[in-house]
Order: C-alpha cells, then structure tokens, then sequence
C-alpha cells in the first residue's frame, strides 16, 4: 500500500489554516496536520504546531516504544528533558524509549515528524 500522496501544497498557508486540527488533551496548546500516512504499517509524517506560551510541564515528559524524527522549521521550543532551546535547523532522530519533554515556548513553534510505530521494539 504505502504511504498517502498529495501533490503540493502549503500547509502553512493561512488559506490552509482549516487543515489542523488540535491534539487530543493539548487544545488550544498545539495541534497537528498529518502529511502523510501509512494505513497498513501506522508510518506517519506531521507537522505539530505548539501555540506561543504553551507549555506542557503538567503532562509531564513522554517516550514510545518506536523511534521518530524531528526538525524544527520554525519559532522554538524548550525540551526539558535535554535542557535545550531547539531552534529552526535543528534535528533529532530519537531511538524507542528516548525521554523527550515536556516541552514550552514562548514565540510558538512548527516541528516537522516522522514516525515509524511499525518499528516497535517490544
């Protein structure tokens, strides 16, 4: 099957604003646009956008058992868990288990990723 495809366009266009939709439990701190997805493994590449002043210290850090990749494209975004501002350019390729947040920002922030659940280590 594959992952889905779509010609281009830009998610980030306002005209495209009614394509986000707001994480379960995180509303009106972020929300996602998937990109593209795998209906048959659960591979996925999204686009998570935190509005200026989340912050996601009450949910406390997260890890899952499948490794992911991310890259900031824009504003910038506190990782407590690695003590770091993460800024546009910015890359990470996390292994299954890897602590990552909670997170905060204060300018908001756009994080392109990848996952791969179907990589699960047990």
């Amino acid at each position: 099957m594959g992952k889905t495809t779509s010609t281009y366009w830009n998610p980030l266009d306002p005209a495209n604003r009614n394509q986000w939709k707001p994480i379960k439990g995180l509303e009106n701190i972020a929300e996602e646009l998937t990109l593209s997805i795998d209906a048959a493994t659960g591979e996925y590449t999204r686009l998570t956008r935190f509005h200026p002043g989340a912050d996601t210290t009450p949910f406390g850090g997260k890890s899952h058992p499948y490794p992911e990749e991310v890259f900031i494209v824009s504003g910038r975004l506190y990782d407590h868990a690695f003590n770091k501002w993460l800024e546009p350019g910015d890359y990470a390729s996390r292994p299954p288990g890897e602590i990552h947040g909670p997170f905060k920002t204060d300018v908001g922030c756009i994080v392109l990723e990848l996952s791969f659940p179907n990589r699960a280590i047990a």
